[in-house]
């Protein structure tokens, strides 16, 4: 039998407003208490309140630049409970260098057209849940949790997360080579990388899934409180500092048995709150914006960033933010359509539709 359990070490934290950082009174930062009880992750929330005029940008763990466009300025439409009182757009993202890359132009009110924004940021196993008490109108969830989401969500094609050799790791000590009996880490249930995990692992299940905060897999695995770590994101290019190595490739793993990229996270509109039409064109535009001038976000990825020197920052970025970013295509739909497929018929996710019957797409 396999048990998973959470890690309830920061299942509660203190709230505080956080006053240093916030420059010209046009922004609001705050660690809140996490969405989800018994969750180990926090959530950290960037407030645009509108203004009539250009101020000083937030410093320090917020945002950089201009603020969101003044109240009534934009071109969205005005539907469901959507488009709220002068902040008009939640959207959820990751702090990781991708997302706050791709979103940057959007966040700070560059994208003609488009409503001013209220930012939250947290791990992708926080939004996955968020999202299906519809908490966000633009969110940043794992492909994984699609089929719990579709009803009530619009699939975006863009903004996201899909690419080749961008795969999660499966990151051990020493030299095992299977993980039956094993204790093993995880970033999240509804993940993409663990429901990858479950399909390379059918005939090795581990004893024990403990769902940790993700900045504590590779030292638990280091430290020996874990047997292997599943992992994500810049861990690719930090791993080897813990003394680990990497047991799979779920991205190799992947790409060798399909031929097709490997979807990791996907942007839903709500439906009844935002245009999907609309949604699509606005991150399209900060997608284009980011590539004409990186530069432009280089303060306010960095600022987001956790622990990651410069360079390891670009290379996050180069690594999953590329053609599928500004448009899944045939690649892309196919590739999510095999991955929902295939764990749908191993019994370890609904049965849904297809990818592209359930997205808006141009």
């Amino acid at each position: 039998m396999m048990w998973v359990t959470h890690d309830l070490r920061r299942s509660w934290l203190r709230a505080s407003e956080a006053g240093p950082g916030v420059r010209g009174g046009f922004g609001r930062q705050r660690w809140l208490r996490p969405i989800v009880k018994g969750s180990p992750r926090s959530v950290h929330v960037i407030k645009f309140v509108a203004a009539e005029q250009k101020a000083p940008g937030l410093t320090g763990a917020g945002a950089t630049g201009p603020p969101s466009h003044p109240a009534g300025r934009g071109g969205g439409r005005r539907i469901g409970r959507g488009y709220r009182g002068g902040v008009a757009l939640s959207l959820a993202i990751s702090p990781c260098p991708n997302d706050t890359f791709v979103f940057d132009a959007l966040v700070h009110g560059r994208v003609p057209g488009a409503p001013p924004v209220e930012v939250t940021y947290a791990d992708v196993d926080v939004t996955n849940t968020a999202a299906e008490r519809g908490a966000f109108d633009l969110v940043k969830v794992s492909y994984a949790a699609l089929p719990w989401l579709l009803d009530d969500y619009h699939l975006l094609p863009c903004g996201g997360a899909l690419g080749r050799g961008c795969g999660p790791l499966v990151l051990t000590r020493g030299d095992r080579t299977d993980l039956s009996g094993s204790t093993v880490a995880v970033p999240g249930e509804r993940t993409t990388a663990y429901l990858l995990f479950r399909l390379w692992a059918a005939d090795q299940a581990p004893a024990r899934i403990e769902v940790v905060p993700f900045h504590e897999i590779m030292p638990g695995v280091a430290a020996g409180r874990y047997d292997a770590g599943l992992v994500i994101h810049e861990a690719r290019f930090t791993y080897p500092r813990h003394g680990l190595t990497a047991l799979v490739d779920l991205g190799e793993w992947w790409e060798g048995d399909t031929g097709l990229p490997i979807p990791l996270g996907a942007i839903l509109a709500r439906k009844g709150a935002v245009d999907p039409v609309e949604a699509a064109a606005w991150i399209r535009e900060s997608v284009r914006q980011a590539w004409a001038d990186p530069e432009a976000s280089r303060e306010y990825v960095l600022a987001h960033a956790q622990e990651m020197e410069p360079d390891v920052v670009d290379r996050h970025i180069g690594l999953y933010v590329n053609e599928f970013t500004a448009d899944l295509g045939e690649a892309g739909f196919a590739a999510v359509d095999a991955l929902l497929g295939r764990a749908a018929d191993a019994g370890l996710v609904p049965q849904t539709s297809s990818s592209r019957a359930t997205a808006w797409t141009s």
